[in-house]
């Protein structure tokens, strides 16, 4: 498979005929079903599913996949990851990016100093925070920073094609 991108995960069964909870990591929930077919991961291979139904249930989403029929059959489904294929996901305006597409990228000081690369990223309420993994030899001992994801203040530049992510960052903090 071409890399596919964890949209969600299956969560509990809900009920007796095959329905599962399901957790969306996108950014409107309900997003998730709009990229379809799903593709899951068992036993170390992805295979799709289609759901033949999904709707709104308290305050989260459920789901049906389609050949899922009883509860002994949706329990083998929960936890699983959602994922998706590169190509169904919609390009972003020029300046945003997926947070996928930042991990692995190095980071480098406006002064030259190389940071390390981007491990992940956290949602902290107030902005997004790179987790950069410091290089093996860094200057002033760290092992990872966490730089803010304020752009144009912090992030001076972003360059996805070459993996590069210039920060106004002191490397001593």
């Amino acid at each position: 498979m071409d890399n596919p991108v964890v949209v969600g995960r299956l969560g509990a069964v809900y009920g007796i005929k095959g329905w599962l909870k399901v957790n969306s990591f996108t950014d409107n929930p309900e997003s998730i079903f709009d990229y379809m077919p799903w593709l899951i991961q068992q036993k170390g291979v992805w295979h799709e599913i289609q759901l033949t139904s999904w709707k709104r249930h308290n305050n989260g989403l459920i789901c049906k996949p389609e050949g899922i029929d009883t509860r002994e059959d949706a329990q083998a489904l929960t936890g699983v990851d959602i994922a998706v294929l590169p190509h169904q996901i919609p390009s972003l305006p020029q300046g945003e990016y997926y947070w996928r597409d930042l991990i692995g990228c190095a980071v480098v000081t406006t002064q030259g100093y190389q940071l390390g690369t981007v491990s992940e990223l956290m949602e902290t309420g107030s902005n997004d925070v790179l987790v950069v993994q410091a290089n093996l030899n860094d200057a002033f001992g760290m092992k990872e920073r966490l730089i803010p994801f304020i752009d144009e203040q912090v992030i001076k530049h972003i360059d996805i094609t070459a993996r590069l992510v210039e920060v106004d960052w002191d490397p001593g903090f």
